[in-house]
């Protein structure tokens, strides 16, 4: 786990080219951008997300004693001007993987299906009048980005997973990970979070191992129904999704069922 966590901790994070894009077109601009239109920017991107917090939080000035918990709040702490200059050109994906298409493909559902769990992840912390919704949202977008990262930087392990995950649908993904990788990536995960110091709270509510608590069984819901449902809503595992998450919303089956297909197109 250790070589795992130093070797990523050491790596390039790209992002994707229309974060980089957009980021040029503000620089641009700089003296008509504030932080919430940077905050937006970043938003339906999970690896500038985790690029600007484990900046903002290894650059935490010693007088702060509470977490920086969302990227507009980072920029907020740093200010424009520190900002544009931490985060120049950035590389893109889209160069990165440009020889491995297999690889872009497999980062591209990773991606997409990380923006629709931050969605419905959204809508139930909304409907919950949960106070950290845009941390829920943030913690949603950013479940598995080890899996994004491995698929960058590792994108033959990242295959081999794939494929045997494709030739045998009942194997488990932590099975195939730890006789891959020899680690799960849900603790390579947790273990980057903790070495980037990312807030305290984010942290908690990403933990799928404790469940019970509803904000991150908010997140843990919005992860699963965004995978069953990847390719089409006839997955034998929806309904179980969808009573879980009527019960977590205080819903009836139907009225879930019909916000979460509004929530879908």
């Amino acid at each position: 786990m250790a070589a795992w966590v130093r070797h990523f901790l050491g790596c390039e994070i790209p992002v994707l080219a229309n974060t980089a894009d957009a980021l040029e077109a503000m620089r641009a601009n700089e003296d008509d951008v504030d932080a919430n239109l940077i905050g937006e920017m970043v938003a339906d991107d999970p690896l500038m997300t985790l690029k600007v917090l484990a900046y903002a939080a290894t650059h935490r000035p010693a007088r702060l004693v509470t977490d920086v918990e969302t990227v507009t709040a980072a920029v907020v702490l740093m200010g424009i001007s520190p900002f544009f200059g931490a985060f120049g050109v950035q590389p893109t994906v889209e160069d990165w993987l440009a020889d491995r298409p297999d690889a872009l493909a497999g980062l591209n559902d990773v991606l997409r299906r990380a923006h629709r769990a931050s969605r419905f992840a959204l809508a139930f912390a909304i409907h919950r009048q949960d106070h950290d919704a845009a941390l829920i949202h943030e913690a949603a977008l950013l479940h598995d980005f080890a899996e994004m990262l491995l698929w960058v930087h590792a994108p033959d392990l990242a295959l081999t997973i794939q494929n045997a995950q494709a030739a045998d649908p009942t194997l488990r993904s932590n099975a195939i990970q730890q006789s891959t990788l020899h680690i799960e990536l849900f603790d390579l995960q947790q273990a980057l979070m903790k070495a980037w110091t990312l807030p305290e709270l984010l942290i908690r509510i990403s933990d799928d191992r404790h469940a019970e608590h509803p904000t991150v069984q908010n997140v843990v819901l919005a992860i699963r129904l965004a995978r069953h449902t990847a390719h089409g809503w006839d997955n034998a595992a929806i309904p179980d999704d969808v009573a879980d998450i009527a019960q977590l919303l205080n819903l009836s089956t139907a009225a879930t069922q019909a916000m979460l297909q509004d929530l879908d197109h």
